[in-house]
């Protein structure tokens, strides 16, 4: 079911999603070759924690009979890692790694969800760096039909469509969100589809975007923690993400602060 915010409870979501953003400025200013994955994860841990609120990926339960809840605050992947990477303090960042970071806050009862790819230290090719532009573009390219009246199918499509023409491919196994008092909420947001299919968008709807690029084919595999999924024939990914708003007018972001 898609829940219709309140103003009380967009005021408390902004809460949750500015504590979101403020994290991943504090992540850009620390991130940097040498650093372990696990260093990185502590550190926005306890960002969190010191300004009231909670990791809320951490625990969060896998779904799959032998697989353990999520360990950590962040998931991390790095290069061919999509999404759900764990981090470890046995992973070391180096010098031209594309690092994707998904976090989700949770703060007076709400939640905030957002990603960001980051381009660690100075050995990055082009291709590289044009995934990583390609993919926090058409995160935008998508929010352009967030208003009131279209439906989910003219964000998915807008996203897929524009990842085709830049030549990369779009996971289709994962998608974006309705999110609020429950990470994950009705509607499902997949990056690709066709206009004018999917429920009608409405003010007072908060949805989590977010398109997961592959430079290469768009096949994928789950490696045997039950968590990290992978690009299947070994080529980069990138992530972009934020938490936003359907309004009277244009989309607000909640997570960009």
């Amino acid at each position: 079911m898609v829940t219709i915010k309140s103003k009380k409870e967009i005021e408390k979501m902004r809460e949750a999603c500015k504590l979101t953003g403020l994290v991943y400025k504090k992540l850009e200013e620390v991130i940097k070759p040498g650093m372990t994955t696990m260093e990185l994860n502590n550190i926005a841990e306890k960002f969190i924690y010191d300004n009231g609120g909670i990791p809320a990926q951490k625990g969060y339960p896998s779904g799959i009979k032998g697989v353990k809840d999520f360990p950590a605050t962040l998931c991390i992947s790095i290069n061919d890692e999509i999404i759900h990477g764990i981090p470890s303090k046995n992973t070391m960042i180096k010098d031209g790694d594309l690092v994707s970071i998904d976090l989700v806050v949770y703060k007076n009862g709400f939640n905030g969800d957002a990603a960001r790819t980051f381009i660690v230290g100075n050995n990055v090719d082009k291709e590289a760096k044009r995934l990583v532009d390609i993919t926090k573009q058409a995160f935008f390219e998508g929010i352009k039909y967030a208003v009131k009246g279209n439906r989910v199918g003219d964000i998915s499509h807008a996203i897929g469509e524009f990842v085709k023409q830049n030549g990369f491919s779009v996971v289709r196994e994962f998608q974006g969100h309705g999110i609020g008092k429950e990470m994950h909420e009705d509607p499902g947001i997949p990056n690709y589809g066709k206009a004018g299919k999917g429920i009608r968008l409405e003010p007072g709807m908060t949805l989590a975007i977010e398109p997961m690029v592959i430079m290469g084919k768009p096949d994928i595999l789950v490696l045997d923690d039950g968590w990290t999924i992978v690009t299947e024939d070994g080529s980069l990914s990138a992530h972009y993400e934020n938490t936003i708003l359907v309004t009277e007018k244009e989309p607000e972001i909640l997570t960009l602060v």
